[in-house]
């Protein structure tokens, strides 16, 4: 269940958020969203893969972090084991909401709910990480998850145009993870597509120019880069199953 009210000064001069890395603090997560932006850094670790929408309409795209609900792969106790946190995990609880009535500026949401949130009292209160200073100014941790947050919203605004452009060049394709589990049973993922590598060859120079010109060109190429963090996933997968 979550909880999501407006940060002001006056509600929250004393929230802190425990940054740590952990189940209990929602981390045990198979996939997250993430957008074109930054698919460079995505791909240096983790498969870059896509979905549809829950009402069907389009595509989005998410970093792989397991082959089940709930788990995380790169998860090891209380560390995440990848150079790169993708931007929707690393500003959690907090969410952009909608601007006020009669403005056109988003407001700083959080979710009051998260086990990330604490108040004077809680355990690990005094380790965790102020939202302001004690003049009122926003943290240095605050102004990194707003710069976040401004990042993933320009990157959700920017993204119908990306998938746009891979559904009229028919470059998404299903595509379907096969693979023998710790005990050799085997397993297969689907519901997922991935990039079309023959056809996305077999583009001409206008097509490539158009997708270069628009900056779709290199999310392109990082995701199909992607794929090959595929088999160093599934053997995280058997490590851990064999303890």
């Amino acid at each position: 269940m979550t909880d999501h009210v407006l940060v002001t000064i006056d509600d929250h001069r004393a929230t802190r958020i425990d940054r740590g890395r952990s189940a209990v603090l929602g981390d045990a997560v198979q996939l997250c969203l993430i957008v074109p932006d930054e698919f460079r850094s995505v791909q240096n670790a983790y498969p870059i893969l896509f979905q549809r929408t829950a009402a069907r309409d389009g595509f989005q795209a998410v970093a792989l972090f397991g082959f089940a609900p709930e788990e995380n792969l790169y998860l090891e106790g209380d560390r995440w084991d990848a150079p790169y946190l993708p931007l929707a995990m690393a500003t959690r609880p907090f969410l952009i909401g909608p601007p006020p009535q009669g403005g056109d500026v988003p407001q700083l949401h959080l979710d009051a709910a998260s086990p990330r949130v604490l108040a004077p009292g809680n355990a690990g209160y005094d380790a965790a990480s102020p939202l302001f200073d004690d003049a009122g100014a926003p943290s240095a941790y605050l102004a990194a998850v707003l710069e976040g947050l401004g990042r993933l919203d320009r990157g959700y605004r920017a993204a119908p145009d990306f998938f746009l452009a891979l559904e009229r060049h028919d470059l998404l394709e299903p595509v379907s993870i096969r693979f023998d589990d710790a005990e050799g049973n085997a397993r297969q993922i689907v519901d997922f597509h991935g990039i079309d590598e023959e056809r996305f060859a077999a583009l001409d120079g206008s097509a490539l120019g158009e997708l270069h010109r628009d900056g779709h060109l290199l999310p392109i190429t990082m995701a199909l880069a992607s794929l090959a963090n595929i088999a160093p996933l599934i053997a995280r997968h058997q490590r851990r199953a064999h303890g």
